[in-house]
């Protein structure tokens, strides 16, 4: 049975285009029937540059909130981060879903990649 499902974007390859090798390697190396690519599309830009404009991150942080934003569009069951800053935040996550459920998204649960390894003994 299939335990889940990476979903990824433009953005999560460019941004690993800077991270450590081993890190570079992690997304080539999963079979792609458990990979699917999403396209940043309009809506996506859209509630984006809401989070922006409700001030829940800074202006800096665009690129971020394009990952909360596609994930929320695309109904991503949970989006998974090391970034502790701008995204896996107690009250950025906050932000994230208050924007969300004032435009009639669903809430979305934003975890670090420790929160979601399965490990059974």
């Amino acid at each position: 049975m299939q335990q889940f499902k990476v979903v990824y974007s433009s953005i999560t390859e460019e941004e690993l285009l800077e991270a450590p090798e081993k890190v570079k390697q992690l997304l080539p190396s999963l079979q792609d029937s458990i990979k699917t690519r999403i396209e940043l599309t309009e809506e996506a830009v859209n509630l984006a540059d809401t989070y922006l404009a409700e001030n829940v991150v800074g202006r800096t942080s665009r690129s971020d909130c394009f990952h909360i934003a596609m994930a929320t569009v695309y109904e991503v069951d949970i989006l998974v981060s090391w970034n502790f800053k701008h995204i896996v935040n107690v009250k950025r996550i906050r932000g994230y879903n208050a924007v969300n459920l004032k435009l009639g998204y669903k809430t979305i649960d934003i975890r670090s990649p420790k929160e979601i390894i399965y490990n059974e003994d």
